[in-house]
């Protein structure tokens, strides 16, 4: 069976079609990246033959989701001849809050959780479920499948997912720390165990998914036993367009100075914070890079507001789990970006931390990035949520 699996990100739509009966063998692969940013662009990978790249404006997903189908039937480059070749999609799929904590067959009632949590989710649900539909107006009845973001912290323990907030509302209303980028989370962690040699059944890994949207997670023998982001992704890191962790006061404060309802308030924290709204260049880490290196001080300001934020978790999470075997880099940022991973690790020479740079400018391999004499290890692992969502997606249709 082919599967085509959909990861659609706050600005971001990577995907893959994968033949699962062919050693589960990546037919194509591509990037939708800078939705909804000027400079859009689909990047769009078939084995063995050139990279397509198609520069047009992307203003929503539904309009990057319509291009990848383009790519995947064209004439000249595309890799299936009809739709009927793909026998089921797997969407990554934020939050289902406590309604869906096992990957499930997409349905009306599906969609109308998805839906339910968009006040969870504001950046991801919505492209989500965009993204669903639009297959579903493309393939019709073939069978779309949701594998959530947040199944693979439901080991944490009560003591990290409890808000020191009334019980009632836990009670009432499921209000807890839920985590996300739980699917790279779980795929990057196994796949440290075998990177870095470790015992997985005495090993603590951390693990740190940095991109637009970014998260840390305390992985203790196999099992999340922390993370950053919380009831919805705005919490946690300092992110593209989110403030990451603040003090609730900020909202009523917001919302009284300048007479805006807790939605709009929280749209800015959403849509309107993080590096973006700090540098007031871009949410791009890139172009915030370039700034920065031009002189521009507020984009400086962002990148080490960023930096630091990473390394308070991760020191939290050393002490969490008493000690650390690897600190793990993964994602967009984490993967391709060697000045972030050195601003970040160069506060943990206490812990014994040394780095081979010729190994760190290595790009797009798993790889093991510290000296031999490093008392931890630190690792670069490209994430492949896709295939994990490939796996979860079969299980469902067959």
């Amino acid at each position: 069976m082919k599967i085509l699996v959909i990861n659609c990100g706050s600005s971001s739509l990577k995907y893959q079609l994968i033949d699962m009966d062919d050693n589960k063998k990546v037919i194509a692969k591509g990037l939708c990246e800078r939705i909804g940013i000027e400079g859009s662009r689909l990047t769009h990978k078939v084995p063995g033959h050139d990279d397509i790249v198609i520069d047009k404006e992307m203003k929503d997903h539904k309009v990057a989701v319509t291009m990848v189908m383009d790519a995947l039937m064209d004439k000249e480059y595309g890799v299936v001849k009809d739709k009927s070749e793909i026998g089921a999609v797997g969407h990554r799929v934020l939050h289902g809050s406590v309604f869906f904590t096992d990957s499930v067959v997409i349905n009306d009632e599906v969609k109308r959780v998805i839906r339910e949590c968009f006040d969870l989710g504001p950046l991801h649900n919505p492209a989500n479920l965009i993204g669903i539909e639009a297959c579903e107006a493309i393939l019709g009845d073939t069978p779309q499948v949701a594998v959530f973001d947040t199944a693979f912290h439901q080991t944490m323990p009560k003591k990290a997912y409890m808000y020191a907030i009334p019980s009632e509302y836990f009670e009432k209303y499921h209000i807890r720390k839920y985590g996300f980028h739980g699917t790279s989370h779980s795929y990057v962690s196994k796949r440290a165990l075998e990177v870095a040699d470790l015992d997985p059944d005495n090993s603590k890994v951390i693990v740190c998914h940095l991109g637009n949207g970014s998260s840390v997670s305390a992985v203790l023998n196999g099992k999340c036993v922390d993370t950053s982001m919380g009831l919805t992704p705005l919490q946690g890191l300092v992110m593209g367009t989110r403030c990451g962790d603040v003090d609730a006061a900020v909202v009523q404060y917001i919302a009284n100075k300048e007479n805006r309802t807790v939605d709009d308030v929280l749209n800015i924290l959403n849509k309107k914070s993080g590096v973006l709204g700090i540098s007031g260049v871009s949410s791009d880490f890139r172009d915030l890079e370039a700034a920065e290196n031009e002189g521009n001080e507020a984009a400086h300001t962002a990148m080490e507001c960023f930096v630091y934020s990473v390394v308070k978790y991760i020191g939290a999470y050393v002490a969490a789990m008493n000690g650390v075997d690897a600190i793990v880099f993964t994602a967009g940022i984490g993967e391709n970006n060697k000045d972030i991973r050195n601003r970040v690790l160069s506060y943990f020479t206490y812990l014994g931390v040394e780095v081979d740079d010729e190994k760190n400018s290595v790009r797009g391999e798993e790889i093991v990035v510290s000296t031999p004499a490093s008392k931890v290890k630190v690792c670069v692992i490209p994430t492949n949520e896709e295939v994990a969502i490939a796996n979860e997606t079969l299980a469902c249709v067959q």
